[in-house]
């Protein structure tokens, strides 16, 4: 198993998915929450207007949906499955527990990055889902 996980375990890897964190619209509570449990898409979805916001500003159905596809593919998330084949819910996979852990020990919230890195981020986000 650790030799399985060693293989995806690069530096660039582990820099694509914390860039890819740290851009994403969703609290570090989310992330904790993900760490133990698997989380659905409708309970992410109807806490936009709570006080347990799980996103840190108000996104539609749809962008939610594209900003978790997108932390899929960066290797941050994994999509829960059942009996029956996959659920509508979310779990953090080794890589997103591993940075996760990192962040939950030093702060709050998730670092923010520089807006020169916002930018490059998006725009290689936006590559990425015309590929």
């Amino acid at each position: 198993m650790t030799l399985f996980f060693s293989n995806f375990d690069t530096k660039g890897s582990i820099f694509r998915a914390e860039r890819a964190l740290l851009c994403s619209p969703f609290s570090l509570d989310l992330f904790i929450t993900m760490k133990k449990e698997s989380v659905s898409f409708s309970k992410i979805v109807n806490t936009r207007k709570t006080k347990e916001r799980q996103t840190l500003k108000f996104l539609s159905e749809q962008k939610i949906e594209q900003k978790l596809i997108w932390l899929i593919k960066v290797g941050i998330l994994r999509r829960e499955v059942d009996g029956q084949g996959i659920t509508d819910s979310f779990r953090l996979t080794p890589l997103g527990k591993k940075i996760v852990e990192k962040w939950q020990t030093k702060s709050t919230n998730i670092p923010k990055l520089s807006l020169l890195d916002q930018m490059s981020d998006k725009f290689l986000y936006y590559l990425n889902s015309f590929i």
